[in-house]
């Protein structure tokens, strides 16, 4: 028969362990693409929402939790030049967004010319 100061110690330490994987699992983070197009200065659009981003070259920030992906979509729009849309992941694997700004996931387009 176990004791109940010897019970109580196991059951703190075991709702203190949980306490602490969980709130592992929640754990913000961070992943930034840096979106270019050629020629520069082209629209870019969040397919997921329809929201403007701001034009290229642009440094886009995602959060989530530690360790997991996101799939972007994008259309880049620019006068003169055809529409594209690109697609790609992005990890968050940074604790600050200022972190991932320092390593940016790097996402070229090139734009073709109407004719």
């Amino acid at each position: 028969m176990t004791s109940r100061p010897v019970r109580t110690f196991f059951l703190y330490n075991l709702a203190l362990l949980l306490l602490v994987i969980l709130s592992a699992c929640g754990k913000t983070s961070y992943g930034v693409a840096k979106i270019e197009s050629i020629p520069t200065g082209a629209e870019v659009i969040d397919l997921k929402d329809d929201t403007h981003l701001g034009r290229t070259p642009l440094f886009v920030t995602w959060e989530g939790d530690d360790g997991s992906i996101r799939h972007a979509t994008i259309e880049l729009r620019k006068e003169g030049y055809v529409e594209k849309i690109t697609a790609f992941w992005v990890k968050m694997r940074y604790e600050t967004a200022e972190d991932a700004t320092q390593d940016p996931q790097p996402v070229t387009i090139e734009l073709k010319k109407r004719n």
